[in-house]
Parts: structure tokens; sequence; C-alpha cells
């Protein structure tokens, strides 16, 4: 089988936009040089301003299309995005428990990018109790790190950074990558912790325009590069690259945010440097 590419299995609710969500995935997944496989968790209703609208998929029906697919194809990496309902929860992590040893990306997606509520106080306990401990590498951006851990604890304080990712880390997930966009500095800090702590930052430069689809795209890209053999280090930096440049080259096909265009090595002729400042730990 060394001529099938790597295969990443996404579970995602649709957006018909394709700015984010399960169309999000799919492209990412393909331009990093993997097959992608595409379980459907809700059918959405929105555009590139935010979300109006979200049906489930009944959790039967999700569990039935990854068993079929995971019983025929090998999978080397999972990808979790938004996930409709309590009942999907349950069953998505039911399903990936069979499947140990493979790695699992999860981008928590508890609102849109204007801000509409995706996930309440039970699908929240459902994400700590039965996911995160099953989860190699969780992509929160700021907010939702803190929502994660001052919900989990009914706290009222605004908890710094590094205190929400030992807080996650202590769910159970081994490793939480922060990103800083919506943090009130000069540039962009991700910031990758684990078990001893910092393993990584990288610092970028803040890009004008409000982008939607953003976190599935980097959370895509980890798990496709983890498919395709990367440490977690490397991936991770890797996967910052890459979104960046498709942030960089977005478009603003209507009256809302503006779309990573994931496609853009396809279309850069003149290889422009990538301008991420790295620091170690």
């Amino acid at each position: 089988m060394s001529d099938v590419p790597p295969i990443v299995l996404t579970f995602a609710a649709t957006d018909p936009s394709c700015g984010a969500g399960m169309q999000a995935d799919i492209l990412t997944i393909a331009s990093m040089g993997c097959h992608p496989l595409a379980v459907v968790t809700g059918i959405t209703v929105q555009d590139s301003s935010g979300v109006d609208d979200i049906q489930a998929v009944e959790a039967e029906w999700v569990v039935d299309q990854a068993r079929t697919v995971l019983e025929d194809m090998p999978v080397a990496a999972f990808k979790i995005g938004l996930l409709g309902s309590l009942e999907n929860i349950a069953a998505i992590a039911e399903v990936i428990s069979d499947y140990p040893d493979i790695p699992l990306v999860f981008d928590p997606v508890l609102a849109s990018g204007r801000g509409d509520e995706l996930a309440n106080e039970d699908m929240l306990d459902a994400m700590r109790e039965l996911l995160l401990p099953q989860t190699t590498i969780l992509t929160p951006n700021s907010m939702e790190a803190r929502r994660l851990i001052i919900d989990e604890d009914n706290d009222s304080d605004d908890p710094n950074l590094e205190q929400c990712a030992k807080r996650i880390l202590e769910l159970g997930c081994e490793y939480v990558l922060i990103t800083g966009t919506h943090e009130n500095t000069p540039k962009v800090v991700n910031t990758l912790y684990g078990e001893r702590g910092i393993v990584r930052a990288d610092t970028w430069p803040r890009l004008p325009g409000i982008y939607h689809g953003s976190g599935c795209t980097l959370a895509s890209a980890i798990a496709a590069l983890l498919a395709n053999g990367l440490s977690m280090e490397d991936a991770v930096h890797e996967a910052q690259e890459y979104t960046w440049e498709a942030l960089k080259y977005g478009f603003r096909p209507g009256m809302g945010q503006h779309i990573p265009d994931r496609l853009f090595w396809a279309r850069d002729e003149e290889g422009e440097e990538k301008d991420g400042e790295e620091t170690r730990h």
C-alpha cells in the first residue's frame, strides 16, 4: 500500500460556504498530501458571516459512517471539529476508544467567529469527560481555552493561558496548542504545552481582516502532518506555517469574513519565505 497516501478521518459538520467545517477539513487534508475521510456530524445553515442554524446528525448515523470506513481503510489520524450534540460526543468517544494508537487532533468548536453558540454546558462536560482523556492534541483559541476550564470549575476568575493549559492537560490530553489571535498582543503568539510546560512558542505577524475557518485549517493541517509521520513539535510548527500562508492569501468572496486560501501554493509563483519566528523551550 505504498502508493496510498496517509488517510485522515475528520468528524465535522458541513458548511455550505466551504469556509469552515467539513469542507475546510477536506481541502486542508488533501492540500497536505493526505486522503480525507469525512464523517458528517451535522448540517449547518451558515455563510461567511456566521452560523444561523445547525441540525445534528443522529448519533447512530455518525457511528455507522465512521465504522464503515474504518473497517475498510487504514486511518493514520483523527480530527474532530463541530460535534453537534451531546449524543454525538458520546458516540464518537466510543468509536475512537477502539483505536487508541491513532493520534487524535481535537478542535473544540464552541462558538462561531461571530459568537454564535455551538456547544452548551452539557456538551462541554461531555467533552471534558469523554474526549479530552483520548485527545493527543487540543487546539483551542484563547477564548475556548478559558471557557473549557472556567466552566469546568465554575470559576469567575480570568486565568492566564499557561494556567488554562495546565488545567486542560490535567483533564487528560497529551498536548494543548493555544492560539493567541484573540489576545491583545502586537503579534499573534501560539503556544504548545505538554506535561512539562511550554514545548514551543511561535510568533506570527497579525494579518488584517477576520477569517472564517482558520481553526479548522490549523487542526486539520496538524492531523495531516502527524499522519505523514512528523513529530508533534514539527507538525505543529509546519501546520502554523501553512495556516498563516493560507490566511495571508485569503479572499473575501461574500459580505462577511475572509476565507483562507488552502490551495495558495498552487497559485503562489513567487514562493515567498515564511515569516514565523520560533522560540524553543
